[in-house]
Formats: structure tokens, C-alpha cells, sequence
């Protein structure tokens, strides 16, 4: 029997929808993963400051890390797209924690820009790890049924 860790940050509300949604679906224990400095709740504000962290390669610190992500053997990694990438907090997490042999499941959230280098960007992050296919949704339309027909398709529902 596999263990599932579900990681995920969320700005708006929408990724934490899919991480309860797969979580249920999985059995799998959730991580929200925080940056000690919170982003802006303003919109505008939220993405100039992404855009900033992302182009410069800002790597917040975390409030929030998995006491023992050695025992998991399943790790899906959720995040908004932010400019066609992962939320520099996602970034953090996968530099921060060794998931070498571990089976990674992105999915992530937009507003209708769709995957952009998500994957290709976690692959980077996880060279050793083996990728599944992600799961890219929009995050005002998600449903139980999108959410269900990936999982199957990747094997990891209960």
C-alpha cells in the first residue's frame, strides 16, 4: 500500500479545491505549503509581485514543510500558474525536499492560460523522481468528475 502526500499552495482558493478533491479521492494526507511572507490579497498587487519573484528567482521562505516526506511513496505537487510556471512557494518546496524515487503527480490551476512549463518545470526540480502525467484545470470550472478521470488515468485513485 502506497502513501500519498498531497502538497499544495494556493493563493486564490481554487488549487485548494483540486489538492480536497484529490485528497478524497486518494486517501492521501494534505500539506499546504505558506510562505512566511504572505502575498498580497490584491490582485494586481499578487501578480506584480509574482511576476517580480519569478523573473528574479525568488525562493520564499516556508512556514510549512512535511516532518518525514520519507515515507511517502506518491507526492502530488499543486500549483497556480503564475506566468507560465509554478508559485515560487511550489519552487521552494521542491528545491527544499529530496523526492528521488518518489512517483510525482503535478496539477495545477488557471485562469485560461492553460500548462504553460509546469511540468517541464517540476521535472527540473525532481530529476530523479518518476513523473506522471498532470492535471491542468481551470480553476473557476473544476469538478469532481475532471479530477476523478485524471486520477484514473494516472492509476493513483483508491
Amino acid at each position: 500500500m502506497t502513501k500519498t502526500l498531497i502538497v499544495y499552495y494556493s493563493h486564490s482558493g481554487n488549487t485548494e479545491k483540486v489538492a480536497e478533491m484529490i485528497r478524497q479521492k486518494s486517501n492521501g494526507t494534505l500539506l499546504k505549503i505558506e510562505p512566511e511572507n504572505p502575498y498580497p490579497q490584491n490582485y494586481n498587487a499578487v501578480v506584480e509581485q509574482a511576476k517580480k519573484g519569478i523573473q528574479a528567482g525568488i525562493r520564499p521562505t516556508l512556514k510549512t514543510m512535511p516532518d518525514n516526506i520519507e515515507i511517502y511513496d506518491t507526492i502530488f505537487i499543486g500549483s497556480p500558474n503564475w506566468w507560465n510556471t509554478i508559485a515560487p512557494p511550489i519552487a521552494t518546496f521542491l528545491m527544499e525536499n529530496d523526492l528521488s524515487g518518489k512517483t510525482v503527480v503535478p496539477f495545477y490551476t488557471h485562469g485560461g492560460g492553460g500548462s504553460g512549463n509546469i511540468e517541464r518545470d517540476i521535472a527540473k526540480l525532481c530529476p530523479q523522481s518518476k513523473m506522471q502525467a498532470g492535471l491542468s484545470i481551470n480553476g473557476s470550472s473544476c469538478s469532481n468528475a475532471q479530477v476523478s478521470t485524471w486520477l484514473s488515468k494516472v492509476d493513483i485513485a483508491k
